[in-house]
């Protein structure tokens, strides 16, 4: 390193308030053992106009690619440089999974392998009708942070805010904040499969739901000619916000009116279940009109004589009620009385025992 780095030429360049200089890390907060590996990050970082604190993990990844070592020395220069990090409280980019496919080059082989698949069955599944459409852009969202190697039970958190969009390079960056750090791999571009896409067309539905909760609605709204029917709705979409991004949908493709995020044990079956070729075939249900049955048609009334007496009959009925009938008015008035007095009574019992 050079001397003249913590000489007052650096304090009054960096005259920002709480800022970390490089100088101050090494001469103090950095312990003597670990002090080679820091000085070999921090020069490898200015010469690659890097900042060492805070470190991002593609940094710390080109780092340990451009200073090949046994994979023992690889994770010893990993901790230090989290633990400088973790001093200063800031998050530790060694815990990125950019950073652990830096480490596990067998790793890395498989997720590659497992992003081709991926793309492979994103690009099979359906385009159009209900519900299928609905469970189809879901689950390609699901799909594609399966991609990345993340744990079930993180993709089953995942909330809009974690989850940015990068039009560069057409992946999508993970980060948490809660030391979850990825990017979507290029094997899954390469397949054809645009992660960017597969993130908004899902957003399209969540920010349908924001601002029409109604499945009919989202069911037209997918039927529509050539699928434009929920173009322009992830914009109902806060990037900020922080409900689940994966929620449960049921055979009829309801979703709860609170979202409801998958858990960790769902997002494990529904990527095995692509995986494995047996995914389920969502059918549109629908209610089939019948037929009115010839046994059910009634048949027609028998012309018949009607009794000499039905006149009279009917005649005494209705003059029997009328008698029968006649005081309802007064006991209902009586009733309305009474009532009135109750709650009379009632309001003076309050007003006695309620102190002004």
């Amino acid at each position: 390193m050079n001397a003249d780095r913590a000489t007052g030429v650096d304090a009054d360049h960096d005259d920002c308030t709480g800022s970390i200089r490089p100088a101050d890390i090494t001469n103090v907060a950095v312990p003597k053992r670990d002090r080679h590996t820091w000085s070999l990050f921090e020069d490898w970082c200015t010469a690659h106009d890097e900042t060492p604190l805070a470190a991002s993990p593609d940094s710390l990844a080109r780092f340990l690619s451009a200073h090949p070592a046994a994979s023992t020395t690889q994770r010893r220069r990993i901790a230090v440089i989290d633990a400088a990090h973790s001093r200063h409280l800031l998050p530790q980019p060694g815990r990125a999974e950019v950073v652990r496919a830096a480490l596990d080059v067998a790793r890395t082989a498989r997720l590659h392998e497992l992003a081709a698949v991926i793309g492979g069955v994103i690009a099979r599944l359906p385009e159009s009708g209900w519900p299928s459409e609905l469970f189809a852009r879901r689950d390609a969202l699901v799909l594609v942070f399966a991609s990345t190697g993340l744990p079930y039970t993180q993709i089953a958190a995942l909330r809009p805010c974690d989850v940015t969009a990068d039009p560069r390079i057409d992946a999508l960056r993970i980060d948490t904040g809660r030391g979850v750090r990825t990017v979507t791999p290029l094997a899954l571009m390469e397949t054809g499969i645009s992660p960017r896409t597969v993130f908004q067309r899902w957003l399209e539905v969540l920010g349908h739901h924001t601002r029409y909760p109604n499945t009919r609605m989202l069911a037209d709204a997918l039927d529509a000619v050539g699928g434009t029917g929920l173009s322009g709705f992830d914009r109902y979409v806060d990037p900020a916000g922080r409900q689940p991004l994966s929620t449960a949908i049921d055979r009829w493709g309801h979703t709860p009116l609170t979202a409801t995020a998958l858990t960790a044990h769902a997002v494990a079956d529904i990527v095995r279940a692509h995986l494995d070729g047996r995914a389920p075939v969502h059918r549109h249900h629908s209610v089939q009109a019948r037929q009115p049955s010839t046994d059910l048609v009634p048949k027609p009334a028998s012309a018949s004589l009607l009794d000499p007496g039905y006149y009279e009959h009917g005649t005494r009925a209705r003059r029997d009620a009328h008698q029968l009938l006649g005081g309802v008015d007064s006991t209902l008035d009586d009733v309305e009385e009474r009532a009135d007095s109750l709650l009379k009574r009632l309001l003076e019992f309050v007003e006695a025992e309620v102190p002004p």
